[in-house]
């Protein structure tokens, strides 16, 4: 093999594969990275047996066709560091060498054939979707994923095709954060799957441009999602979802409205000193006055106030104040609605249109 590509668009390939692959893996040959030159691009290729990444260099000079396997991290940590606008990656039996003007590497080749088979998109039955739309989902989302060990299902994103809707659904168990878009299901089957974080966040991590089309596929125990210049694997989680409509609240007898930069700002202030167990915060409404009230014992307390629009009776509730934050971090709406029934009772907050983020109370000593 010998081919000649762009610098930076190498660095950004090893970037995305090396972001794959395990750093400890009973398995050697998954600790590498697999390029294949064709007579027109170089496919570097990565996996961890649960997520698998195809990435595509396009503006490469092939000269030798063929395939290379040679360690990802070390490969990446030569790349990155070097000053050169192209790079020439060539190969013998044993070595494959990475030179950039005068600048050169040696690294040791592995067997081709044990690298594992990676799956190629397959667009039958998938759908499309705008990048940067898809993008945005996963963030309004994904957030709210479990990561403590525990119940394997809420370590993903609940992922549903269903009446020309692409929603999304995480949860840990604490907080709840649902999101959709509209898609065209032509030609796509109603479906539903649990997708490892990791996945999802790599996803996002191949949409080069916010206005490009994508394409996602649900089957056959596994998501597949092929951009520009990817093409992403993720084997579904297996186990049960929690059935997350159960926890939405249907009727509210309190509601808050309220500019959402302001609001996060009050938060933040009262937040600096509650206890670093709960993060409690006590919200108080009454009338178009909501007051944010923190305390610990070994911090002291502080107060805000704020002015909102309310539809209720005066009441009371209070929340992890870091999980309200995370909330209106990553949906980053214009204007937030909270509503609420008793203090017992889940906090429903509305951050957008079709966004809605659920956080369970925390109870205080009166």
């Amino acid at each position: 093999m010998k081919a000649t590509c762009d610098r930076d668009a190498l660095r950004e390939g090893l970037a995305i594969i090396c972001g794959v692959i395990p750093t400890k893996s009973p398995k050697p040959i998954l600790s590498n990275v697999c390029l294949v030159a064709t007579d027109d691009q170089v496919e570097l290729v990565g996996t961890d047996q649960e997520v698998s990444v195809r990435f595509k260099l396009d503006k490469v000079e092939v000269a030798e066709p063929g395939p290379v396997v040679i360690p990802a991290r070390t490969a990446f940590d030569f790349v990155r560091d070097l000053s050169g606008e192209t790079v020439t990656i060539s190969t013998d039996e044993t070595r494959c060498t990475i030179t950039s003007g005068e600048d050169s590497c040696e690294l040791v080749v592995a067997d081709a054939d044990e690298f594992p088979v990676v799956p190629r998109f397959d667009e039958q039955g998938s759908v499309s979707v705008q990048g940067g739309s898809f993008s945005r989902l996963v963030g309004r989302t994904a957030f709210a994923a479990a990561r403590e060990p525990g119940r394997y299902a809420m370590h993903g994103v609940l992922t549903e095709l269903d009446n020309d809707q692409l929603r999304l659904v995480a949860t840990d168990g604490r907080r709840l954060s649902m999101a959709s878009i509209p898609v065209e299901m032509a030609g796509a089957e109603k479906a539903s799957a649990i997708i490892p974080t990791k996945g999802m966040q790599l996803f996002c991590r191949v949409i080069p441009d916010p206005l490009d089309q994508i394409r996602l596929s649900l089957r056959d125990g596994q998501v597949g999602l092929r951009s520009k210049n990817a093409e992403i694997f993720a084997r579904l989680i297996d186990g049960d979802f929690p059935q997350y409509q159960a926890v939405i609240p249907a009727e509210c007898g309190n509601a808050i409205e309220a500019d959402a930069e302001q609001f996060s700002r009050k938060l933040r202030l009262v937040s600096n000193v509650s206890g670093d167990e709960t993060r409690a915060v006590r919200f108080r409404v009454k009338g178009e006055q909501l007051e944010l009230f923190g305390h610990s014992a070994d911090r002291g307390e502080a107060t805000a106030h704020m002015e909102v629009a309310f539809k209720g009776e005066e009441a009371e509730i209070a929340f992890n104040a870091d999980y309200v934050l995370d909330g209106l971090k990553n949906g980053a709406p214009e204007r937030v609605i909270l509503e609420f029934g008793q203090k017992t009772s889940p906090g429903k907050f509305t951050l957008g249109e079709n966004h809605i983020y659920i956080v369970m109370p925390i109870t205080l000593d009166a």
